[in-house]
């Protein structure tokens, strides 16, 4: 019985477990969820929720009617916002396997930022401290996180083309960075925790995109 029961856990047929908080860290049911939500105590991945804010669903005039946002726009803004949220992670608590950002619009996922790191350590000090923080005027909300592997959170109709659900799909639709920027981010190797200062006393830092006041973040 004791097999069956560990072979089944967190999936459909677990009657007590909670299928989709187990796969995705995240259910539509939030607390009212008749099956349980296992919260990890040790984990390589943290979510931070609620994080990321898309500008195309958020943008609007004085007068409170939808702004128009380029696709264009939106990816400079995108790229500009992961990148600023994975090197200041990276260079504070540890080395980042990966990182993913949700484009769903159902509460329970949207705007969330799943960061993997590679030591357990790293990740359980980084929510305890961001949980303390502010991000772009608004409170950080992190914990750890039961997903470690992101092939069976993501939404496969998504990434072919094909998802019917929109937006409010109960799988990951992760909005994917530009080309340049995985490659700058992925494929330098393990960074330094605390790159050396320049004699003014800022770190140097690599910027291979063109940046506007209106599309900074706020530092954690």
């Amino acid at each position: 019985m004791a097999e069956y029961l560990a072979s089944i856990f967190g999936t459909e047929k677990d009657k007590v477990n909670c299928s989709f908080y187990f796969k995705i860290g995240a259910c539509r049911h939030g607390d009212r969820c008749s099956r349980l939500h296992n919260k990890p105590t040790f984990s390589q991945t943290i979510v931070l929720l609620n994080l990321y804010r898309n500008p195309q669903n958020t943008a609007q005039t004085a007068d409170g009617s939808h702004c128009h946002v380029s696709d264009v726009e939106v990816q400079e803004h995108y790229d500009n916002f992961f990148e600023e949220v994975f090197t200041e992670l990276q260079e504070k608590y540890g080395e980042i396997e990966e990182m993913n950002v949700c484009d769903n619009l159902g509460d329970h996922l949207v705007g969330n930022v799943y960061v993997k790191f590679r030591r357990e350590e790293d990740a359980e000090r980084a929510v305890a401290e961001l949980n303390n923080r502010w991000f772009n005027g608004q409170a950080v909300h992190a914990e750890l996180s039961p997903v470690t592997d992101f092939r069976e959170s993501c939404c496969r109709q998504y990434e072919m083309g094909e998802c019917t659900r929109g937006g409010f799909c109960n799988f990951m639709h992760l909005r994917p960075i530009s080309r340049n920027l995985r490659r700058q981010l992925y494929g330098r190797g393990p960074r330094r925790r605390s790159p050396p200062r320049s004699h003014a006393g800022h770190r140097p830092r690599e910027r291979n995109r063109r940046r506007s006041p209106d599309h900074r973040h706020g530092r954690f």
